[in-house]
C-alpha cells in the first residue's frame, strides 16, 4: 500500500516542484531599463510604490517598479494616485 502511494504521488510531486521553478525572462530586474522617475511623475504617483525601482518596459513604454513582497519580488505597473497607469506615451 504504502509503495503504490509513492509511485502514484511521484508525478504529482514533480509537477507540483515545477512550478517553483523561474521561467525565462520573467526576471524584474532584467526586464526594460532603469530611469530616475521626473518629478511631474512622481507628483502623480501613488505613495506606496517605491519609485527608487522604476523602470520603463520597451514593450508598453510604461513605469513599472519592483515591489518586494513577503516571498519574491514581482514587477508592477507603477500608478496613479486614482489606479490608472503611468505611461510615457498613450496606449493603444
Amino acid at each position: 500500500m504504502k509503495r503504490s502511494l509513492l509511485v502514484a504521488l511521484g508525478p504529482v510531486s514533480l509537477v507540483a516542484l515545477a512550478a517553483c521553478e523561474p521561467v525565462a525572462g520573467t526576471d524584474g530586474a532584467q526586464a526594460g531599463y532603469a530611469v530616475t522617475v521626473p518629478e511631474d511623475v512622481a507628483a502623480i504617483a501613488a505613495p506606496y510604490q517605491d519609485l527608487s525601482s522604476a523602470r520603463i518596459l520597451p514593450g508598453d513604454g510604461c513605469y513599472w517598479y519592483s515591489h518586494k513582497g513577503p516571498v519574491e519580488t514581482t514587477l508592477l505597473p507603477l500608478r496613479t494616485k486614482s489606479g490608472n497607469p503611468i505611461c510615457t506615451r498613450p496606449q493603444s
